[in-house]
């Protein structure tokens, strides 16, 4: 062999065995990584939607997810929260009380008295003066012309008068239209807030007993706080 050749064509076998050294060396460490890391390094070249979710992102998640069920709750205990007895009698029941047991009608006349005066616009203590009329009225029926026990012209859940200027007979008879014809009322009254029940229905009920719907205080806040979440 020529010695001369040989001697430049050795250092270029050296020099291809190291490039290969160095490749085969670069593509264990290549291995030996995906190996370890696994996941983190193919969540890199996965797709955004495959990637798995890291444990700080997991408990995040849960951490909203259980904020807004929280809130959820807290919200659904306000709506549900019976309104308060000193928005339902600010000044206190007077004297002696009465109470009845209701049929299912005269409950549904209470709710639907109650879903007038919030669409009158008006709170709660309206809807007590409202309820407690009417129980003194009609006891809560929606009471048609009964003949000789009629009181003159007197119909529906508060005894209102077509020949006063109340509405006509249907009119009357309707539950909404009374309760928001009776609210028209009270709303004229100064001070009808912070006034009695008894006092306040009669100024607009004008009745020969004053006094009557005073006994009927307790049981109209009793039935408006159970109805006024629920009408």
């Amino acid at each position: 062999m020529n010695t001369t050749l040989f001697s430049r064509w050795l250092p270029a076998v050296e020099q291809t065995s190291i490039v290969r050294k160095s490749v085969l060396g670069l593509a264990g460490l290549a291995f030996v990584g995906g190996a370890v890391a696994g996941p983190a390094v193919a969540a890199q070249a996965a797709p955004e939607h495959n990637r798995p979710v890291s444990v700080s992102q997991s408990v995040l998640a849960d951490k909203d997810h259980k904020g807004d069920k929280d809130k959820n709750d807290k919200d659904k205990g306000k709506k549900d929260a019976k309104p308060s007895r000193d928005r339902l009698v600010p000044r206190g029941v007077q004297g002696e009380q009465q109470s009845i047991p209701l049929s299912g009608e005269q409950s549904g006349n209470v709710k639907a008295i109650v879903k007038a005066t919030k669409k009158a616009g008006l709170d709660e203590r309206a809807a007590v003066i409202a309820v407690g009329t009417s129980l003194q009225e009609s006891k809560l029926e929606n009471l048609g012309h009964l003949g000789d026990r009629n009181d003159h012209d007197s119909l529906g859940l508060f005894q209102q008068r077509p020949s006063s200027g109340w509405g006509s007979p249907d009119q009357i008879t309707d539950p909404e239209y009374s309760t928001i014809a009776f609210l028209k009322g009270l709303k004229q009254v100064d001070g009808w807030h912070d006034l009695p029940l008894t006092v306040a229905a009669q100024k607009v009920q004008v009745s020969a007993y004053p006094d009557a719907y005073a006994k009927w205080e307790n049981q109209a806040a009793d039935l408006v706080a159970n109805a006024w979440n629920n009408s």
